[in-house]
């Protein structure tokens, strides 16, 4: 089965108002600039976004939330290099904010692609996070329930993929992009090339085409660090 598709656009022409979407990344690393540009053409609203973030600039996230097509962002650093955009929203109540800390967000989305709906873990415990959760004590400690995180859709960034969907990544671009593929109902993966199947050694698949549902080539990506600096704005 060829999971190829022909442009960013088509890539996201599925989502719709409402959907709850995953975007890969740490920062500007790892994240699919072009697929969320595209998202913003598309126009979806009313979308629960999860990422490590809140955005930076006027690119990338940052131009999905400007735009007003998100509700709710679960993530872990609402304040970080220049978060401006969703700063000015959330205090003026335009969009909702869920904070969760960087590990328990990893946890969450590990836990909705492996089919585990709750876990314990000691963070956040006795903090205002933890308010209204299930606590239990295991060998003289408390530990805060937390449920997982499923999406509808998960967009994500590697280096190589194939027509199968399978996925390998550059360095830091592994962070949280490998978890979304396994924890959204359909993932959608920019590669820097498309190579031929079996090409890529299945030793160094990182992340199976099985959990894969449309790979678009995207041969020279923006880096959003690199975009701000130059002062870009989309659209």
């Amino acid at each position: 089965m060829d999971k190829t598709i022909v442009s960013p656009a088509a890539a996201v022409a599925d989502i719709g108002d409402g959907a709850t979407v995953m975007i890969g990344g740490f920062g500007g690393s790892g994240a699919p600039v072009e697929l969320i540009h595209a998202l913003v053409d598309a126009g979806p609203r009313n979308l629960t976004v999860v990422n490590n973030n809140a955005g930076n600039g006027h690119v990338g996230l940052a131009a999905l939330i400007e735009q007003g097509q998100v509700a709710r962002l679960i993530c872990s650093f609402p304040r970080s290099t220049d978060p401006k955009v969703f700063t000015d929203l959330y205090f003026a109540g335009k969009i909702e904010l869920e904070i969760v800390p960087q590990g328990t967000l990893a946890e969450r989305i590990r836990a909705g692609g492996a089919g585990i709906p709750a876990f314990y873990t000691p963070t956040s415990y006795g903090t205002e996070l933890a308010e209204g959760k299930p606590v239990a004590e295991f060998d003289g400690r408390h530990y805060v329930q937390e449920r997982w995180l499923k999406a509808d859709f998960a967009l994500i960034k590697a280096e190589l993929g194939d027509p199968l969907g399978n996925l390998t990544y550059r360095m830091a671009a592994l962070n949280f992009n490998p978890l979304m593929a396994m924890a959204a109902e359909k993932t959608i993966a920019q590669v820097s090339r498309i190579v031929p199947a079996g090409s890529i050694d299945p030793e160094h698949v990182v992340t199976p085409g099985i959990f894969v549902d449309g790979v678009v080539e995207i041969s020279e990506p923006k880096q959003e660090e690199v975009l701000n600096r130059e002062g870009a704005v989309y659209p």
